[in-house]
C-alpha cells in the first residue's frame, strides 16, 4: 500500500488525486466581463450538489478571469462539453488575458441566454444558466487561503436539446458527455457498455 501524506509530497511521477477522484464532468463555464467582454473556460472541478433549488459549483485553482467575473456580474452559464466539442472546449482552456473573448478563440458561436447576461455556447446540447449565491476561497485545516475559489450558483434557466430527452427521461448516453481525467491530458467518455442499474433499496 502507497501511503503518504499530502502536504509531505506524493512520491509519485504524478499527484495521483486528479486520477483517483475521476472521471469527473466538466465546468465549462461562461462569464461576461464589467465591461461586456466575454470569457469561456473548463474547471475540472464541478458538479451539481442540490436538487430544489438546483445548485452547481466550479473551483478554480487561482482567482481567474470566470471567479472574477462572477463576482462582479453574479452570473454564469454552464455548458455541457461533447465528445464532438473535445477540440474547441480545450482551445478555450488556453492562458489568454482577460481581454480574449474564448468563444471567438475557439471558434464557438454564442447563443444569447434567457435570464443572464453570459451566453450559452450554441452547440452544446445542455446549458444552465446560473445566478451566483457564494464566491468563497478554499482553506486548509488551519483557516490559511490556498489560492483556490468555489463558485456555487442557483440554476435559473436549463436548457435542453429536445432530441435528448426520451418519454420523459434526459439519455445521457446520447448527450455524449466528456469528462476529465487524471494527469496532464486524460479525457473520458461513457458507452452502453458501461451501463450499470441498481434501484435505490427501499426505506426501512
Amino acid at each position: 500500500m502507497h501511503s503518504y501524506r499530502p502536504r509531505d509530497g506524493h512520491r509519485l511521477a504524478h499527484d495521483p488525486l486528479n486520477s483517483i477522484v475521476a472521471p469527473r464532468p466538466i465546468g465549462w463555464v461562461s462569464t461576461v466581463a464589467a465591461d461586456g467582454t466575454r470569457n469561456l473556460a473548463p474547471y475540472s472541478f464541478f458538479n451539481l450538489f442540490n436538487y430544489r433549488p438546483p445548485v452547481v459549483g466550479f473551483s478554480s485553482t487561482g482567482h481567474k478571469d470566470s471567479v472574477r467575473n462572477a463576482e462582479a456580474t453574479g452570473e454564469f452559464v454552464w455548458n455541457l462539453a461533447t465528445r464532438s466539442l473535445a477540440a474547441p472546449m480545450n482551445e478555450t482552456s488556453a492562458p489568454v488575458g482577460p481581454e480574449v473573448d474564448e468563444f471567438a478563440l475557439a471558434g464557438l458561436t454564442p447563443e444569447p441566454s434567457t435570464l443572464v447576461r453570459p451566453p450559452r455556447v450554441a452547440r452544446s446540447p445542455v446549458a444552465f444558466e446560473c445566478r451566483v449565491t457564494r464566491v468563497q476561497e478554499l482553506t486548509d485545516v488551519d483557516g490559511r487561503g490556498v489560492g483556490a475559489w468555489l463558485v456555487l450558483g442557483e440554476v435559473v434557466q436549463v436548457h435542453l436539446d429536445e432530441s435528448l430527452v426520451v418519454d420523459g427521461v434526459f439519455d445521457t448516453l446520447a448527450a455524449d458527455p466528456l469528462l476529465r481525467g487524471g494527469g496532464p491530458a486524460d479525457y473520458f467518455t461513457i458507452s452502453p457498455e458501461q451501463r450499470l442499474r441498481m434501484a435505490r433499496p427501499d426505506a426501512r
